[in-house]
């Protein structure tokens, strides 16, 4: 994580030392001493690595807390910076609540409290945390008999543990009602009972509780005996926002709440995943990735209201997501299809989509019309999803839809254009107005992204063979008026598969190891550059997926289980 400094004025001293062994505000956040031993680790939540443990006493400045309000950042005496549970520390939720919402990727910026600040006792807890009671009662959409009366927002899951490997009890519709006794420590899983008499867990996220819901209730382990009765009456009355109000084309109207955004500032990785489990989480700890990218194809029509339970299974498992989202290239040319598509993606930045993607690969004719192929055009696309999306949350961002990298058609063609052509073509038709992000991709290097020349292959001085190549070519393209962000980066690898299809033979000498580097690598030069804001690997989880388009070669899980990728970029 990259750290920026700021002085902080000698007054800090001063108050440190008259309030020791309290806590404090100060302008840019809030000094907090650990009440009982705890884990500083580098996310929200107990799967993130624990950097070091803090022992009774010791000061850590906070500046933000996480969307349910269970874990805040800080820094300690010592400098390092991590995630600790507030039931651990002298604060209350309120205090915590205070401070702005943020997430692993927001940039750090304050100095580290002095270690006269530290004290070998720590003031005791603002509260015990309660055991569960039927007789204690949680302000809340409703109650009964004690415990917090909900209802499901969406379709989850209610599962017999407090995560996604645990085992699908059964699923809940739009609407069940469920009594809360408790929560996990980072409060992204809930535990309940329905109508039935079925106990278990479902992602808080499915529930649209508020942050001080989630953290009225008591934390409790899987084995903590349930003692409430099953809801009556229906339903409860829905925490969360209402849903989209639909048009009578089904295509959503202008919404007006926005769930758990705050604005993306910093440079962070991530991974384009297929499994929404905890094998792929657990990779993605390891690796140190904050953003997941999920790629939806959108039918005129669609309702957005189903990508919720993406976004929230996303930000309950502590990351970002990224939708790209891709109409069809045979129903483009409908009468008001570019408007149906902007309402579209504006429901999923209404439902609190961190970034999204503007199409894919606009630029052939797999994706687009072919003899259409146009970047004014598409520019025109951008604009009206740049514009509705922004009438909704203005913290999504918009990221261009990625051209596929390539030299094939000298320029443009019925079939298609070649990425600079189309991306300059993007830049003189106003695109930079209409995007946060100019999105690209990188995914057919067979050597390190460092490398300027010499690749192997025919017409090796082509740009899109180099990683450096790529970022040059959109930066000449829209100079540094906007970061850039890679929709897709990867290596392709046969290693544990056996011989690539003709098409991708290119990468068949690529070894696991060499994938591993060139990925740590290309998201370090990324970093550094100054010019990029996102990189999201391709992929991470498509693993045993390889035929005449093999994906599980790109995938940084391979074959036997090993992740050498995640071990490279979290070291």
């Amino acid at each position: 994580m990259r750290l920026f400094k700021i002085t902080l004025s000698s007054l800090f001293l001063l108050f440190a030392l008259s309030f020791s062994g309290n806590l404090f505000a100060q302008e840019g956040g809030l000094l907090a001493q650990v009440a009982t031993s705890v884990s500083l680790r580098a996310g929200p939540g107990t799967e993130w690595t624990r950097l070091e443990v803090l022992d009774a006493g010791r000061a850590i400045l906070l500046d933000g807390h996480d969307p349910t309000g269970t874990w805040a950042r800080g820094i300690t005496s010592g400098g390092s910076v991590g995630w600790v549970a507030i039931s651990y520390l002298n604060v209350t939720s309120e205090q915590v609540i205070a401070l702005p919402q943020i997430w692993v990727d927001t940039p750090f910026s304050l100095s580290a409290p002095p270690t006269s600040a530290d004290t070998t006792v720590a003031a005791a807890p603002a509260a015990a945390t309660p055991e569960p009671s039927t007789s204690s009662s949680a302000s809340s959409g409703g109650s009964s008999g004690g415990g917090l009366l909900t209802s499901a927002t969406t379709t989850i899951n209610m599962r017999s543990g407090p995560g996604s490997t645990f085992e699908r009890l059964r699923s809940l519709t739009r609407g069940t009602a469920i009594l809360l006794d408790g929560r996990n420590t980072s409060g992204n899983w809930v535990r309940g009972i329905i109508a039935n008499g079925t106990v278990g867990w479902v992602s808080s996220g499915g529930l649209g509780l508020n942050l001080s819901q989630i953290t009225s209730l008591p934390i409790i382990s899987n084995d903590t005996p349930f003692v409430l009765a099953p809801p009556t009456g229906g339903a409860a009355p829905s925490t969360a926002a209402s849903a989209p109000a639909t048009t009578s084309n089904n295509t959503s109207a202008p919404i007006q709440a926005v769930v758990g955004t705050t604005p993306v500032t910093g440079f962070a990785y991530g991974g384009h995943i297929r499994n929404f489990d905890g094998n792929t989480f657990n990779s993605m700890y390891r690796a140190g990735m904050t953003w997941i990218k999920v790629q939806i194809r959108y039918y005129a029509g669609q309702d957005p209201s189903g990508l919720s339970g993406f976004i929230n299974s996303a930000h309950s498992a502590g990351f970002r997501i990224l939708l790209g989202i891709v109409g069809v290239n045979t129903e483009l040319n409908n009468g008001g299809y570019f408007d149906q598509y902007a309402a579209y993606v504006a429901g999923a930045a209404g439902l609190g989509a961190d970034a999204i993607e503007i199409w894919n690969e606009p630029n052939i004719d797999r994706e687009w019309p072919a003899g259409q192929i146009d970047p004014v055009r598409y520019t025109e696309l951008l604009r009206v999803s740049y514009n509705a999306i922004n009438a909704v949350n203005s913290n999504t961002m918009v990221i261009s839809g990625a051209p596929a990298p390539t030299g094939y058609f000298g320029g443009c063609s019925g079939g298609g254009c070649d990425d600079n052509s189309f991306v300059a073509g993007m830049a003189a038709a106003g695109a930079a107005n209409y995007l946060d992000c100019v999105g690209l991709h990188y995914n057919e290097g067979i050597i390190p992204p460092n490398q300027t020349s010499g690749d192997p292959r025919g017409n090796s001085s082509h740009y899109s063979r180099y990683f450096w190549g790529m970022i040059n070519t959109y930066t000449a393209a829209f100079g540094r008026s906007r970061p850039l962000c890679f929709t897709e980066l990867g290596f392709l690898s046969p290693e544990g598969y056996g011989s690539l299809p003709g098409g991708f033979a290119w990468a068949q000498s690529t070894t696991v190891s060499q994938q591993a580097a060139w990925l740590d690598s290309a998201v370090a030069l990324s970093r550094s550059s100054g010019r990029v804001r996102l990189v999201i690997v391709w992929n991470i989880d498509y693993t045993g997926v390889y035929g005449e388009d093999p994906m599980g070669g790109y995938a940084i899980i391979r074959p036997d289980g090993s992740c050498p990728a995640c071990d490279a970029l979290g070291s």
